[in-house]
């Protein structure tokens, strides 16, 4: 019988043919994210905590590209511009 470290190894590999869709496809998003994090980290050199910065700057960014697009589209429903769908 295989110990619990074997079976989770087995498991992230693929060995496990009775793994679930569910599970299989949060492998996927783990080894994508994991790829995103790598990525991320190579661009700043290695540097964690520049990573880190980089990542709480593009947040921030994107935050206020939000809110600026969250208020556009209240004015212009308020104008009119903007229908409620229906169905």
């Amino acid at each position: 019988m295989p110990s619990e470290s074997q079976a989770k190894s087995e498991f992230k590999s693929g060995a496990n043919s009775e793994a679930e869709p569910d599970a299989q496809a949060a492998d996927i998003g783990d080894r994508a994210l994991d790829a995103a994090m790598d990525q991320a980290i190579a661009a700043c050199g290695g540097d964690l905590r520049a990573t880190i910065r980089a990542l709480i700057i593009a947040n921030d960014f994107l935050e206020t590209e939000v809110t600026e697009l969250m208020k556009a589209v209240s004015h212009a429903y308020a104008r009119g511009r903007f229908h409620s769908y229906s169905g």
